[in-house]
């Protein structure tokens, strides 16, 4: 008996097949449609196109042929302990065991390119967790009536309870105690379900049930459940992205002020940045304006970001170049843009040759010689030195360490966004044919980091003090009107007005693109 039973609960695992489309041979169009059934014989067909109808066919012919589902089919998924689609559900969370469940299906996944075709006997739970996964075919319900069920239903009722119920020791007589027969599991009342709250995840933060206002609480959940869907969205839309950091900005604040969590008011800080940067970077690619009138401007650094780095870098060589004099501060701006990063870069002679220095062996020399700038090599290695063989150049106050990160707080690719725009600003078309010296190429870096939006020199077009250029330019207050004229000329500047402490006026359309408006 023991061993018919045994037999009878045996299931057997849930098939599965492949339909592959492979190609024949490196540079060849035909390719091979194969299937892992013993009995299919390969083919080869003259084109993807072909191949791939010739495969669904195929696998179509399989599924009418082949018997239904099996209800008592072991899942596959589950023998193959479900390593094709479970995922763990976030970066602080563990991955739950699956559990499969639901009636038996033939299942076909696919991959996204329609390279192959899998056919699967598995449970209606696992397939619906594969996305691409198709449902051929549904197992019915098996009967789960027993024969040990079909008897308990028709036998007779339960008899009456002995007079002579269980005698306890402790107890002062031989008193009977009534006992009382359960009714029958099927007669009992639904035991009440008790519905789990559902727990909101927003920006890595799970949003406590406890927290109150209800309001506030739904709100983070909704927002969270928002962001997850656009991060599925096929194509960007970044006036709804705005709109979602905005509300997450003002869902953050009155949650920091809630809780008293900083944190959460820093993150309310980063959603407003972040819909501002959205918000402009959807007028820039709706050919709007910043402020909805006017074409929109192409910036090589598009964002605030970048813009604030920019600065950063330039004022930092403001207060910490080492030699005198605008040739030596330009090539410093230079060098320091090539190694911010890690302290280190690569140069070579041409980098050197298309600044406009008269002598540029001679400041190399000098930075080298003041401990600033370390070479690999001599000074006329690294002029003669060609792009397919470049010298290696460190700069030691830029290298970080445990005890000091350095300066800049950007990464590896912000470096080389820096350096390029730096070489656009100084190298700019007119400039270069005008042979403009280092400090008209330094004031042109100055002015471009210094406007507004729209062009405007000075925060909401109040202009620029007229010392400050001065020293950034490493000239005399006097000289300052020269370089402002150079400037005019070859069309940098526009609406040019100078007091004795203020520089007004407005960068031309042509220059914009170069410019990093300020906050």
């Amino acid at each position: 008996m023991g061993v018919e039973a045994h037999a009878t609960n045996e299931r057997a695992t849930g098939r599965t097949w492949t339909v592959r489309l492979d190609p024949v041979g490196r540079g060849r169009a035909d390719v091979r449609v194969s299937c892992s059934r013993p009995a299919c014989a390969a083919q080869v067909l003259p084109s993807a196109a072909v191949g791939r109808t010739a495969a669904v066919e195929h696998l179509k012919a399989h599924l009418r042929a082949g018997p239904a589902p099996r209800p008592s089919a072991y899942c596959a998924c589950r023998a193959e302990e479900c390593h094709t689609h479970i995922r763990p559900a976030g970066p602080r969370e563990r991955p739950a065991p699956w559990r499969c469940g639901g009636a038996v299906v033939l299942a076909v996944v696919t991959d996204r390119e329609g390279r192959w075709w899998q056919v699967m006997e598995c449970c209606s739970r696992c397939a619906a967790a594969h996305p691409t996964a198709k449902i051929a075919a549904t197992a019915p319900a098996p009967d789960r009536t027993a024969p040990a069920d079909a008897f308990r239903a028709a036998a007779a009722p339960v008899p009456a309870v002995p007079a002579v119920g269980p005698h306890f020791s402790h107890t002062a007589s031989g008193a009977s105690v009534p006992h009382e027969v359960p009714a029958p599991r099927s007669e009992r009342p639904p035991r009440p379900t008790r519905q789990r709250a559902r727990r909101g995840r927003i920006a890595q933060r799970f949003v406590p049930h406890e927290l109150r206002p209800v309001a506030l609480r739904d709100e983070l959940t909704e927002l969270g459940e928002l962001f997850r869907a656009y991060q599925q969205r096929a194509e960007p839309d970044l006036a709804m992205l705005a709109g979602l950091h905005a509300r997450k900005a003002k869902a953050f604040r009155a949650w920091a002020e809630v809780t008293a969590d900083t944190g959460l008011r820093l993150d309310a800080e980063r959603a407003e940045q972040a819909a501002a940067t959205a918000r402009l970077q959807h007028l820039h690619r709706s050919g709007q304006a910043p402020e909805g009138d006017g074409p929109a401007v192409t910036r090589l650094l598009t964002a605030s970001a970048q813009w604030n780095h920019a600065r950063a870098v330039l004022t930092h060589v403001a207060d910490h170049s080492p030699l005198p004099g605008p040739e030596a501060r330009l090539l410093v701006v230079m060098l320091t843009l090539r190694t911010a990063q890690s302290g280190v870069g690569n140069l070579v002679g041409q980098d050197l040759k298309g600044l406009p220095l008269p002598d540029p062996e001679h400041l190399v020399e000098q930075l080298v010689e003041c401990g600033w700038l370390e070479i690999a090599g001599t000074v006329d290695e690294l002029i003669a030195s060609r792009p397919e063989n470049p010298t290696r150049i460190g700069v030691p106050s830029l290298t970080p360490d445990e005890s000091d990160p350095g300066p800049f707080t950007f990464g590896r690719k912000m470096r080389p966004k820096l350096s390029g725009w730096a070489q656009r600003v100084v190298g700019e078309k007119k400039l270069r044919k005008a042979k403009t010296a280092a400090d008209a190429r330094l004031l042109a870096l100055a002015l471009a980091t210094g406007v507004s939006l729209d062009g405007q020199l000075g925060p909401e077009g109040e202009g620029l003090a007229l010392e400050a250029l001065a020293s950034w330019c490493a000239v005399a207050p006097g000289e300052l009107l020269e370089l402002v004229d150079r400037l005019t000329a070859t069309d940098w500047l526009t609406e040019v007005a100078v007091t004795d402490t203020v520089l007004t006026g407005r960068l031309t359309e042509r220059v914009l693109p170069l410019s990093c408006p300020l906050p």
